[in-house]
């Protein structure tokens, strides 16, 4: 009807400027008045806007436009070191974010990285890296951006890329039964029970370097890892928890091992109580630079490939214990490895089944050692 005055807007508010453009405001849910990041064409659009706005914060999905307005790489950086990362974790992150992320994205705000920014920068790291490096980076990224989601800086995490954090690298070598013995004599005496230790026992590197006397039951047979000692790429040798919760473990060892752990304990490992298992000539803690000159000459003298890594001797006894016939969980266990798949949670592993591995390991050991046990 003529003369008829408009209706007052529920939310919000429209105004024409000088430019001819509307503004778009409202009173946000924190009590100030936020204006729409951009003005319109029309009051229409600016009406759409305010209306969707709306819908957002009585769905609870508004987040402050300028929460996300912090630098990428101060946010990053802040955000491995809240964290609590074990000391290994904490430097490999660091260095994902150094290499691969902080070039591209350490001036961009938060709020800026979009999906596109993203795509854009993993077809460029795949063209210079590797496929397993570059899922590392993107997991990185992702697990960051879904903090600044949760901390409701950012709406929805621009990382949507289907399979971009997945690993496919290439399935590692395995050591038969025989190379391992091999390796344990080329390494020497000192070191011959380490290179058991890692194959039959399963135990990581840094787990042998932590390592002590106290540790070790010969009465009943087993080891016990409650400790790890990682060193880092400056050389630091951090003293911690294993890698998870399932680190620390008891392990049942094979009997023909037990002579090998007698002799050592006698002849190389600190005498004191709580003295540690393995230490170079001179006393020392043991230490990867130094060993790795040994282990270097000892594979190169059994003739596995560079690419054979120390850390690979534990695939040789898991795959032993899983041809024990053990259950999944049992073969976890003894790995001392996590997982959260649901059908583990009714999985208990025993004693009694950690003893049948190690005999089993034990037997299958002895059919192939041709009496070097």
């Amino acid at each position: 009807m003529p003369g008829r005055k408009p209706r007052k807007r529920r939310f919000g508010s429209v105004r024409k400027l000088p430019s001819g453009r509307f503004q778009a405001r409202y009173t946000a849910p924190d009590g100030l008045i936020r204006k729409a990041p951009d003005t319109f064409p029309t009051k229409t659009d600016a009406d759409l806007w305010l209306s969707e706005t709306e819908v957002d914060i009585a769905r609870g999905a508004w987040t402050d436009p300028h929460a996300g307005e912090v630098p990428f790489g101060e946010f990053a950086t802040r955000w491995v070191g809240e964290r609590g990362l074990a000391a290994t974790s904490a430097e490999l992150y660091r260095r994902l974010l150094r290499v691969h992320l902080l070039p591209t994205f350490a001036e961009v705000l938060v709020n800026e990285i979009t999906p596109a920014a993203v795509r854009t920068w993993r077809a460029a790291r795949l063209e210079t890296t590797g496929a397993t490096t570059e899922a590392k980076a993107y997991r990185l990224l992702k697990a960051i951006m879904e903090t600044a989601v949760e901390d409701d800086m950012i709406r929805r995490n621009p990382c949507r890329i289907k399979g971009a954090g997945q690993e496919s690298a290439a399935e590692r070598p395995i050591a038969t039964v025989e190379q391992v013995f091999d390796l344990a004599d080329h390494v020497g005496p000192r070191w011959r029970l380490m290179v058991l230790l890692a194959a039959f026992a399963s135990l990581r590197p840094e787990e042998l370097a932590e390592l002590r006397r106290g540790d070790v039951d010969l009465e009943q047979g087993v080891v016990r890892v409650r400790r790890a000692a990682p060193e880092l790429t400056t050389g630091r040798r951090v003293v911690g928890n294993p890698k998870s919760r399932a680190g620390r473990r008891e392990i049942v060892l094979p009997s023909f091992v037990h002579l090998d752990v007698r002799r050592h304990l006698e002849w190389f490992a600190q005498k004191e109580d709580d003295g540690l298992l393995f230490v170079g000539e001179r006393g020392a803690p043991f230490r990867r630079s130094t060993f790795g000159r040994r282990w270097r000459r000892a594979r190169a003298g059994v003739g596995l490939p560079e690419s054979f890594r120390f850390y690979d001797l534990r695939h040789t006894g898991n795959t032993l214990a899983a041809d024990t016939g053990a259950k999944l969980k049992d073969l976890m266990v003894r790995a001392g490895q996590s997982s959260t798949r649901a059908q583990l949670i009714y999985q208990h592993s025993t004693e009694r089944h950690q003893r049948k591995i190690a005999d089993g390991i034990d037997a299958e050991v002895r059919r192939h050692s041709d009496g070097r046990t």
